[in-house]
C-alpha cells in the first residue's frame, strides 16, 4: 500500500485483539490511565490505538472505547487530511510536516522519548477547528510486544495568545515609533506650543512603558535596552505625587512621599526606576486600611542610597515565603501576582540593587530598595 511519509500496514482484528488484552493485563497501563490529568493514548507499532484514558474519550465525544480500537490518532481526531489515502493518518502528503506523525515515528526508530509541537485542522461538528497540541511519544515494551505511550496536551490558547501579543507589540512599536519621531520633529520649532513638550514626554513615556510590558512577557534580561538618564529626588518626589494624586489605591488613603537627600541626581534608567517604586507604593496602598498612612522616604547611608515604603500592615509568615514568586497573589483576580515579582526582576537584575522587607508586629511592613553607591553613578550632590 502506497504511502507518503509512514508505513501503512496495519494490525489484523486479532492482532488488535491480543494487544488489547496485554495493556489490561498491565497494573502500569491502568494506573497510568486512571491517574495521568491530560489526553492519553496508548498505540501500537503500527501508530493504532488500542487505548485511550476518559480524558482523550471525552474529548474525540465517544464513551465506548471500542469505537477507536485500530484507529490512527488522525482519524480519531477528525484531522481534514487523515483520509487523503487509503491507509490514513500517517501516510498521506500533509503527514510529513505532521507533529504527530514526526514524533511517532522517531520514537518507534529511535526507541526513545519524541516531543514536538502539531499544528491539526480537525473537523468537529461540521465545521473546521484549528487546534494546536504538544506531543510527546514514548516507546514501552509490554510483555515483549511494543507500544507507543502517546501524550498529547491542547496548548491552542497559548499558541493564540502568543501570536497576539507578538502581533500587538510589532504593531504598538512601529506606531509610537511614528509617535515619537513626528514629536522630536515638532520640539525643534522654536514656535512651538507648551503642549508638543507635553506629547513628547508622554509618546516616550508610552513607549517605555510598551518595552517593559513586552519584556515582563519575555523576562530575558538581555533583551531590555537600559537608557541611563539623570534623575533628581525632587523630580521623583515630584512624579511619585503626581502619579499617585489620582490613583484607585489612594482612595481613603494618606500618601507621604520625602526625603533629606537635597538636589541629589543620581543615573538611571528612569522609567523602570520609576516603575520599582510605583510598584512598591501601590502594594503598600492596596494592603492598607481606609484611614492609614502610607510613607515613603528616600535616605542614604554609608555604602547605598534607599528608598523605602512602610505600611502599617504585617505580611503573614506563609506569604513573606512566597513574597517575590511570579503569581503569586493574595488577591483571588487573575492576573495577579507581578507585582513583588517585578520590582524583584528590574531593582535588581537590571537596575543593579537590592529589593528586600521586613514585616513585624508594631513595625508595620517597610519594602526598601537600595542601590549601592558605586551603582548608583552620581551625578551630582549637595548638602
Amino acid at each position: 500500500m502506497d504511502t507518503y511519509f509512514a508505513p501503512a500496514e496495519r494490525a489484523t482484528k486479532d492482532q488488535l485483539s491480543q494487544e488489547s488484552e496485554i495493556l489490561e493485563q498491565s497494573a502500569v497501563i491502568e494506573g497510568l490511565m486512571e491517574t495521568v490529568g491530560g489526553l492519553l493514548a496508548v498505540l501500537n507499532e503500527h501508530r493504532q490505538i488500542i487505548s485511550l484514558n476518559d480524558s482523550f474519550l471525552k474529548l474525540l465525544g465517544i464513551q465506548d472505547p471500542m469505537h477507536a480500537l485500530g484507529l490512527r490518532p488522525g482519524n480519531a481526531l477528525n484531522c481534514v487530511h487523515a483520509n487523503g489515502s487509503p491507509a490514513g493518518c500517517g501516510t498521506t502528503k500533509y503527514c510529513s510536516t505532521c507533529g504527530a506523525a514526526q514524533a511517532i515515528v522517531a520514537s518507534l526508530e529511535q526507541n526513545k522519548s519524541v516531543e514536538e509541537t502539531c499544528a491539526i485542522k480537525a473537523r468537529n461538528h461540521g465545521r473546521d477547528v484549528d487546534l494546536v497540541l504538544n506531543v510527546r511519544s514514548h516507546p514501552i515494551s509490554i510483555q515483549g510486544t511494543r507500544f507507543i505511550m502517546l501524550f498529547l496536551r491542547d496548548i491552542t490558547l497559548e499558541q493564540q495568545r502568543a501570536a497576539l501579543e507578538r502581533t500587538f507589540f510589532h504593531d504598538i512599536n512601529n506606531m509610537l515609533s511614528g509617535l515619537v519621531g513626528a514629536s522630536e520633529i515638532l520640539a525643534r520649532d522654536t514656535n512651538k506650543s507648551p503642549m508638543v513638550d507635553i506629547v513628547r514626554r508622554s509618546s516616550l513615556r508610552l513607549q517605555k512603558a510598551v518595552e517593559i510590558q513586552r519584556f515582563l512577557l519575555e523576562c530575558e534580561t538581555d533583551s531590555y535596552r537600559l537608557v541611563p538618564q539623570p534623575l533628581s529626588m525632587d523630580q521623583l518626589q515630584e512624579d511619585l505625587q503626581a502619579l499617585f494624586s489620582n490613583h484607585p489605591a489612594k482612595i481613603d488613603k494618606h500618601l507621604s512621599i520625602s526625603h533629606d537627600l537635597g538636589a541629589l541626581t543620581i543615573q538611571t534608567d528612569v522609567s523602570l526606576f520609576q516603575r520599582v517604586m510605583a510598584n512598591m507604593i501601590t502594594n503598600a496602598l492596596e494592603s492598607s486600611d481606609p484611614g492609614s498612612l502610607v510613607k515613603v522616604t528616600f535616605y542614604q547611608n554609608d555604602a547605598t542610597i534607599n528608598f523605602s515604603v512602610h505600611n502599617c500592615q504585617l505580611i503573614p509568615e506563609d506569604v513573606k515565603l512566597r513574597i517575590f514568586q511570579r503569581n503569586f497573589s493574595t488577591k483571588s483576580n487573575t492576573g495577579r501576582g507581578i507585582g513583588t515579582f517585578s520590582m524583584k526582576l528590574f531593582g535588581e537584575k537590571i537596575l543593579g540593587g537590592k529589593i528586600k522587607f521586613t514585616s513585624t508586629e508594631g513595625e508595620g511592613t517597610i519594602f526598601t530598595f537600595s542601590l549601592p553607591l558605586t551603582q548608583a553613578n552620581l551625578v551630582n550632590q549637595y548638602s
